[in-house]
């Protein structure tokens, strides 16, 4: 019975093989970022370094939060008022392109780098 699936578990394993190849790649090319931009509404509204070491509450709509942390170049939301907390889970971002989004507070963290340089992963 293995013999007539022989083939199919080599092309599922070798497609495997090179998928995860190609995200090793994508994440070892991304570059670190210099900023943190903080959208609301689909509109960067603030940018922090990510040289500071400090605690910012975000707060663009009555009665809801999120406080973004920003310490050793890394930003991470740690508290919010959002229901689900799927952005209080999200790990340290500090590459460019990397993001946190909270979907309830209509808010968006994201790294980016120079003001110039193109994002490659739009």
């Amino acid at each position: 019975m293995i013999k007539k699936y022989k083939k199919d578990i080599i092309l599922v394993s070798v497609i495997l093989l090179l998928a995860l190849t190609i995200l090793l790649v994508i994440n070892l090319l991304k570059k670190p970022g210099n900023y943190v931009a903080v959208v609301y509404d689909q509109k960067e509204v603030l940018r922090y370094s990510l040289d500071e070491n400090i605690e910012i509450e975000l707060s663009f709509i009555d009665d809801a939060y999120n406080i973004l942390v920003i310490e050793d170049g890394k930003a991470y939301i740690k508290e919010a008022s959002c229901p689900d907390k799927l952005c209080v889970k999200y790990a340290k971002i500090s590459k460019t392109g990397e993001s946190i989004t909270c979907l309830p507070n209509k808010t968006v963290i994201k790294i980016v780098g120079e003001d110039n340089e193109v994002d490659v992963t739009t």
